[in-house]
């Protein structure tokens, strides 16, 4: 069974260990049978380098290298270069990158400048470790989220990149609304329209719907691709019981007036009989209550345990998805 996962960051990786450890039980090979599509607007130039924030906290964790403690960048890393740059002010102070991080940076960068597409850039740096995945990007070109504030920040800017808002500002200042600056000209990398052709079943991360899915539906092609699939499209909520799983994708939600439960954020994907994603949603048990709504609004719903604790029962989560899709 080829499965086609849409990703970002942690809980896109957590998820992903699930996917892979389903596979490997079904007794397939998950290095030829899932592939997941990265979300790349988090990403940005920081002292010279290409920082690919999502793709590499996947990469790390389908590596079994990321820190587990921290909820990013590599085990045992250590901070001597970005504690330098700092010191010369060519790095953002708040945003750390490892010594790991930096040299995966240096490598990528190094081939991108070479001419290199990104997904070859990727393909080249998870090579080094049996991930167990086909890694792609969503898109290899510079497609980023910019944050448009409510209200001008101290210093008087009314937007930010992304990262600024989400590492620095912990999402605290109220965002009116998101762009994906760059995206209207971006194209898919090479491989993502297939994957999703192709694939027997498409799987939505439980994600930030906004900036991780949400920015992937945004590079063309990609949303009408799901659309033309006839593999089936099946979400997990990111929201559990009215609170999110990890992260702030509440203020995410809030800035584009919608609500912080799983109903909602279903409805935002829409159902794919009415031109939207969703052939099916799952909601944890605590969220049972939203299962008959869904369902007659034309979004099939179950109720079941979302909370991924460790990849055996991410593994359950990602059958009961793959039940429903089928």
């Amino acid at each position: 069974m080829k499965i086609t996962v849409l990703a970002g960051g942690v809980g896109g990786a957590r998820f992903l260990l699930g996917a892979r450890q389903y596979l490997r039980d079904a007794g397939a090979d998950p290095a030829a049978d899932l592939t997941a599509i990265v979300n790349t607007a988090d990403d940005l130039w920081l002292a010279g380098l290409r920082v690919t924030p999502d793709l590499d906290s996947i990469l790390y964790a389908l590596a079994g290298v990321n820190d587990t403690a921290r909820g990013w960048g590599r085990a045992g890393d250590t901070e001597v270069v970005n504690t330098e740059l700092a010191a010369w002010g060519a790095a953002w102070p708040w945003f750390t990158l490892g010594d790991l991080d930096i040299a995966a940076s240096l490598a990528r960068t190094a081939w991108l400048r070479d001419g290199l597409p990104l997904a070859e850039v990727v393909t080249r740096l998870a090579a080094r470790w049996d991930v167990g995945a086909r890694l792609l990007p969503a898109t290899g070109d510079e497609a980023e989220t910019i944050v448009h504030l409510a209200a001008p920040a101290d210093d008087g800017r009314t937007e930010l990149h992304f990262q600024e808002w989400w590492v620095r500002y912990r999402a605290a200042l109220p965002a009116a609304s998101f762009e994906v600056r760059g995206a209207a000209d971006a194209r898919p990398a090479d491989g993502v329209l297939d994957a999703i052709a192709t694939a027997d079943v498409v799987l939505l991360a439980p994600s930030n719907p906004v900036v991780s899915i949400g920015s992937i539906l945004e590079i063309p092609g990609i949303r009408d691709a799901l659309g033309r699939t006839t593999a089936r499209v099946v979400g997990v909520s990111p929201i559990i019981g009215g609170a999110v799983v990890r992260g702030m994708a509440d203020a995410c939600l809030t800035a584009i007036g919608v609500a912080t439960s799983a109903d909602a954020v279903a409805r935002r994907y829409g159902s794919r009989t009415d031109g939207g994603l969703l052939d099916g949603w799952l909601v944890d048990t605590v969220d049972a209550g939203v299962v008959d709504a869904l369902t007659a609004d034309g979004i099939p719903t179950r109720a079941v345990p979302l909370w991924m604790t460790d990849p055996a029962t991410t593994a359950q989560l990602v059958a009961d998805a793959v039940d429903l899709a089928n």
